[in-house]
C-alpha cells in the first residue's frame, strides 16, 4: 500500500506530510456519508457503553445508556445491511441472504435485548466490534485524505495484533450469555421467550461465513471441557454433567455453510 508520508526508495529521502485539511475531510464526508455516519453510530454505542457501566459524569439512569447502546448498535447493523443487500427483494434466496449476514444477527441481537433487563455482558459484543471498527474507520479517512503519520502506522499494527484475541473475547461472551440468561430466567429477571431467541442467535452466529471464531471457540471450548472430564482428578458426576452438557451443545449445533473471506459484523 503506497504511503504519502514513506520513505522513497529511489531518491533516499523522505516527502514532507501532508498537512490536515478541513476541505479534504469535508470532500471525504460528501463522498462516503454511510461510511460516517457509521463512525457516529459506532462511536455512540462505545461511549453509551462505557457510561453504562461507569456513569459517573451525568444524572442519567444507567439502563438508558443500556438501551442507547442498543440501539446505536441495532442503528449500525441496519446501515451495514443496506450496504451489503442494497436490492432487496422478497424471495427465497434473498432471505436466505439476509439471515446468513453479520449484521442481520446483530441487528435481531439489539432487539432481542432492548428492552430485557440490563445484563452488562450483554454490551461487550457490540462495543468491542465498535471499538475494532472505529479504528478501521480513522484508518480508511487517513487512507482515502493522505493525512498519513506514525499514528496510523501504529493503528495498523494494533489492529494486526489484537483482533483475532478481541473476536475471540467477543465469541466468548456471546456463548457465555447464553447461561447467564438461563440464570435471570430462573430468577425471574428474563421472558421465558428470551432463551429461545437467543438461541437462534446463537446458531447464526455458529453458521456464519464471514466470522469462525463462533465456531471455533465452540470447538476449543469442547475440547478443554472433554481433556478436563478424562483427568483421572475429576470428580465422576463432574465428568458425567460436562460430557452430557457438550452432547447437547453438539446435537444443538447447526451445519456451517461455506466461508466468505471478508470481514466480520
Amino acid at each position: 500500500m503506497p504511503s504519502d508520508s514513506g520513505p522513497d526508495p529511489s531518491s533516499g529521502t523522505t516527502p514532507p506530510r501532508r498537512q490536515f485539511s478541513f476541505d479534504e475531510l469535508l470532500n471525504y464526508v460528501k463522498r462516503n456519508p454511510l461510511n460516517c455516519l457509521l463512525f457516529f453510530t459506532r462511536f455512540g454505542t462505545l461511549m453509551f457503553t462505557l457510561l453504562h457501566i461507569a456513569p459517573i459524569l451525568t444524572n442519567t439512569s444507567s439502563l438508558s445508556y443500556y438501551q442507547k447502546a442498543l440501539l446505536a448498535s441495532g442503528a449500525t447493523s441496519a446501515i451495514r445491511l443496506n450496504q451489503r443487500l442494497s436490492s432487496f427483494r422478497l424471495n427465497r434466496e434473498t432471505w436466505t441472504q439476509f439471515l446468513a449476514e453479520d449484521s442481520c444477527h446483530y441487528l435481531f441481537y439489539s432487539i432481542i435485548f432492548l428492552y430485557h433487563t440490563p445484563i452488562t455482558m450483554v454490551l461487550f459484543p457490540i462495543s468491542l466490534f465498535a471499538f475494532l471498527h472505529l479504528i478501521r474507520g480513522v484508518l480508511s479517512v487517513v487512507e482515502d485524505t493522505g493525512f498519513r503519520g506514525t499514528f496510523d502506522q501504529k493503528l495498523t499494527m494494533f489492529l494486526s495484533r489484537y483482533t483475532p484475541a478481541v473476536l475471540q473475547t467477543v465469541a466468548l461472551s456471546e456463548i457465555f450469555i447464553m447461561p447467564v440468561i438461563l440464570l435471570a430466567l430462573i430468577t425471574g429477571m428474563s421472558s421465558l421467550f428470551v432463551p429461545f431467541f437467543y438461541y437462534r442467535f446463537i446458531t447464526f452466529r455458529y453458521a456464519s461465513r464471514r466470522n469462525p471464531y463462533s465456531c471455533q471457540t465452540f470447538r476449543q471450548l469442547r475440547v478443554t471441557i472433554e481433556g478436563y472430564s478424562m483427568r483421572p482428578e475429576c470428580p465422576g458426576f463432574l465428568r458425567i454433567v460436562a460430557l452430557k452438557a457438550v452432547d447437547i451443545c453438539c446435537r444443538l449445533a447447526p451445519a456451517r455453510l461455506p466461508e466468505e473471506t471478508t470481514r466480520a459484523h
